[in-house]
C-alpha cells in the first residue's frame, strides 16, 4: 500500500509544529511580536494616517503648529503627538519614518545576510587559498572603522538612502560569514557530504542541497538579530547628516531635529517619540530574535541552563 503511515506524519510535521509550539510559549517572544507587528501596521498605514489628520509628512503649520513664540505645539487633539521645530506633524513623520527604518532594516539584513552565506560557505567548503583570501578580506571588511568610512562615503557621493544601504550592508555582512564559514568547515566532513562527493556531486550542489539547508538556524536567527543593528545604524546615519536626505522623515532625523539647539528641553515629545519608537523597535527584534534561537535549537545554552534550574526528580526540596 503506497498510504504513509500516521508515524511517518508525525516525524514530518512534528519539528516545525514544536518549533511553533516552543515559540508561542515565550512570553518575551510573543509581546516582542506583537511590537513588530504594530510597527509594520503603523508603516502600512502611514498613507491613511496622514490623510485622517490632513497633515502631509512634510508639511509646515507655521500657525498652528507654532506658538507666537515659536516653539512646537505639544500632543493634543489637531496634532496628536505635537509638531516640531517647523510646525510639521510628529505623528504622520513617525509613521513615515517607520517605513524608512524597516525597508532599510530588512533589505539591508536580507542582503547583507545572502553575501555572508555565500562568502562563508565557499570559504569553508573549498579551504586552502580560497578560504584565506576570503578570510582576510573579512578581516579586512571589521577593521574598517565604520563611521570614518561612512563620512568619506558621504563626502565623496552626498547622503542618500542608497548610500546608507549600501554602508549598512558593507558593515553587516563580515561576522555572520565568520559564523557561516565556521559551521560549513564542521559539515563538509560529515558523511552525508562525503557521501554527495562520492555519488559525483559537485561543488555548488554540495552546498545548496546538503550543505546550506543545515544552515538554516544560524541564517534564520542571525538575519532576525541583524535587523535591529541595521535600524541603528540607519539612524545613527541620518542623525549625523550622512543617512536620509532631509525632509524625508526618519526617526534618527527627529533625533538630530530634537537635539538642535536643545529644543527637547521645551518640547519632550520630539525626542521621547522617535527615541521611544527607536528603543522598542530595536529591542523587539532583539527578543524575538533570541526566542527564534532557542524555539530551533532546543539544545541552546539558553535553554539547558532553564532545564539545569528544574529540580530533578526525588531531590529533596
Amino acid at each position: 500500500m503506497s498510504e504513509s503511515s500516521p508515524e511517518a506524519d508525525v516525524v514530518q510535521r512534528g519539528s516545525f509544529a514544536l518549533t511553533v509550539r516552543r515559540l508561542r510559549r515565550d512570553t518575551a517572544s510573543m509581546a516582542a511580536l506583537c511590537v513588530i507587528l504594530a510597527v509594520i501596521l503603523l508603516a502600512i498605514i502611514a498613507p491613511w494616517v496622514a490623510g485622517v489628520t490632513g497633515h502631509s509628512p512634510i508639511e509646515q503649520f507655521r500657525e498652528t503648529g507654532l506658538s507666537p513664540a515659536g516653539i512646537p505645539v505639544g500632543p493634543g487633539a489637531e496634532f496628536w503627538l505635537g509638531t516640531d521645530q517647523l510646525g510639521r506633524d510628529v505623528l504622520v513623520r513617525l509613521a513615515y519614518g517607520a517605513r524608512v527604518s524597516l525597508l532599510v532594516g530588512v533589505f539591508a539584513s536580507m542582503l547583507a545576510s545572502l553575501i555572508a552565506v555565500v562568502v562563508g560557505t565557499t570559504a569553508g567548503y573549498f579551504g586552502g587559498t580560497v578560504d584565506l583570501v576570503l578570510s582576510r578580506l573579512t578581516d579586512l571588511v571589521m577593521s574598517v572603522p565604520f563611521l570614518l568610512c561612512a563620512l568619506a562615503l558621504v563626502s565623496a557621493f552626498g547622503p542618500s538612502l542608497m548610500l546608507s544601504v549600501i554602508v549598512i550592508v558593507f558593515f553587516s555582512w563580515a561576522p555572520m560569514a565568520r559564523v557561516i564559514r565556521g559551521q560549513v568547515i564542521s559539515l563538509r566532513r560529515q558523511d552525508f557530504v562525503l557521501a554527495s562527493r562520492s555519488l559525483g556531486a559537485g561543488p555548488l550542489s554540495i552546498m545548496v542541497v546538503d550543505i546550506l539547508p543545515n544552515l538554516a538556524v544560524p541564517i534564520i536567527v542571525y538575519t532576525t538579530m541583524q535587523i535591529p543593528n541595521s535600524i541603528v545604524f540607519e539612524a545613527t546615519l541620518s542623525f549625523l547628516g550622512m543617512g536620509i536626505v532631509p525632509p524625508t522623515p526618519s526617526w534618527g532625523g527627529m533625533l538630530a531635529d530634537a537635539s538642535s539647539n536643545s529644543l527637547y528641553l521645551v518640547a519632550w515629545w520630539l525626542i521621547f517619540v522617535p527615541g521611544t519608537a527607536l528603543l522598542m523597535t530595536t529591542l523587539a527584534f532583539n527578543i524575538l530574535g533570541d526566542g527564534l534561537r532557542d524555539a530551533l535549537d532546543p539544545k541552546s545554552a539558553r535553554t539547558v541552563r532553564r532545564l539545569k534550574r528544574r529540580p530533578k526528580a526525588g531531590a529533596k526540596p
